[in-house]
């Protein structure tokens, strides 16, 4: 069986950590059994100690409680984001479907309140005149682009 996981570069695991975590409903995705801290588990597989520079004790993964989700790893690097993603995460409040476009709207800006209140960014509203579409493109703590519909 083939697993999905999403990888994120970040300057600060731990703040997408808790973002995240808090965006989807994850939690965060402890160490391997035997191992205080993430770290030490890299170092067990011998892992260089010069990749390891900067990483803290800090979770840097996040899980579905659930299992269904896949799992989000934010990898550390020394650079900050400086484009648009190529690839964003999407967050669908309504399933896009059901409900009047008024409807959908109320959840959909409800989500991106709550999810200003966390440290994201409203960047754009996505509501093509005449369309029954309604969107809107955020940005985490860390400037990743992605969408609340």
């Amino acid at each position: 069986m083939k697993r999905l996981a999403i990888t994120i570069d970040c300057r600060s695991p731990a703040a997408l950590v808790a973002f995240w975590c808090a965006a989807l409903d994850y939690v965060a995705e402890p160490p391997p059994g035997g191992f205080p801290t993430w770290v030490a588990y890299w170092r067990s597989r011998g892992i260089p100690e010069a990749e390891l520079e900067g990483a803290g004790d800090e979770p840097e993964s996040i899980i579905d409680p659930a299992g269904v989700r896949p799992r989000i790893w934010f990898q550390s690097v020394p650079e900050s984001k400086s484009v648009k993603n190529r690839v964003h995460l999407d967050i669908d409040v309504t399933d896009g479907r059901s409900g009047s476009t008024d409807e959908r709207r109320v959840r959909v800006d409800a989500e991106v309140a709550r999810l200003v209140a966390l440290g994201a960014q409203r960047l754009r509203v996505l509501a093509p005149e005449g369309a029954d579409y309604y969107a809107v493109v955020m940005c985490d703590p860390e400037g990743n682009e992605f969408c609340v519909s």
